[in-house]
């Protein structure tokens, strides 16, 4: 697997979002899209810009810029935003800017808690002259309706696959990115990655009732979806059915039947 040096560190695709942003004069941003396509590289390029005008300068730490977001609870570590990431937001935003403009980043707005969401929605709806906030979630219906009325969404599609062939020319490193750098990025720079996606490759090669018990663990993560449809490019049925699969684990179908389903349509 030929792994080419590590990005630069820049913005990767996302141009027309790049020349929306600066005309933009709405409090509440929604920046919608899938994990990994640089949501959260473009609002720190946005609030630098804001400050320093356009195009900023870099993308270095900026004082008017504070991000919170999710912390893993329970002892299976699930995520969520309570009121206590939401809360300091009200005293930072009773001070003036440093600079220009104060920016808030939300990360995954849509895993708020009802108590911290109803709180958030009291600063959406009286926000500072002086202030911005940008939420992060995967899509508008992720959020509850009184928060997603209040934002205006800026989407962000998958990075066309040509623009990531600077960084590898391997068919299952982009495969496994699927638009994203931010998910290349991290499998150019962990060297266990192909031990990984060749953990992948035995479960497809491996009988149904032990394929079973492998896609029980590998799908644990959201990761183990990528790595094998890295896998299954050149097979558009097996895809679909991978696909197919995750939807109905999302809309919350018995995951065992899911699974054994998904068992037999990977069969070789």
């Amino acid at each position: 697997m030929a792994l080419h040096p590590a990005h630069p560190g820049g913005i990767v695709g996302h141009e027309g979002v790049l020349e929306l942003l600066p005309r933009l004069g709405a409090a509440t941003l929604l920046f919608s899209g899938p994990e990994g396509v640089g949501r959260r590289l473009v609002a720190r390029w946005y609030a630098q810009g804001l400050n320093r005008g356009f195009p900023p300068p870099s993308l270095e730490a900026h004082p008017d810029l504070l991000e919170v977001g999710p912390k893993e609870r329970g002892l299976r570590g699930e995520k969520e935003v309570r009121l206590e990431e939401v809360e300091p937001l009200f005293a930072w935003f009773q001070t003036h800017p440093r600079e220009r403009v104060k920016v808030a980043l939300l990360d995954s707005a849509h895993l708020l808690t009802e108590a911290a969401a109803n709180a958030l929605l009291k600063l959406l709806e009286e926000p500072p002259s002086y202030g911005r906030i940008v939420l992060i979630a995967p899509s508008r219906k992720t959020l509850l309706p009184t928060l997603a009325s209040r934002a205006l969404e800026v989407p962000f599609g998958p990075v066309p696959e040509e623009r990531l062939r600077r960084f590898t020319q391997d068919p299952h490193l982009l495969a496994y990115a699927a638009g994203a750098p931010g998910r290349l990025f991290r499998a150019l720079a962990d060297p266990a990655f192909p031990e990984r996606l060749e953990r992948a490759r035995r479960l497809l090669e491996s009988p149904p009732l032990e394929r079973l018990g492998l896609l029980e663990e590998l799908l644990a993560e959201e990761e183990g979806f990528y790595l094998l449809r890295a896998l299954l490019r050149d097979r558009p049925r097996a895809l679909l059915a991978l696909d197919r699969a995750r939807e109905a684990l999302e809309a919350y179908v018995s995951p065992d039947l899911v699974l054994a389903r998904l068992a037999l349509d990977l069969e070789l």
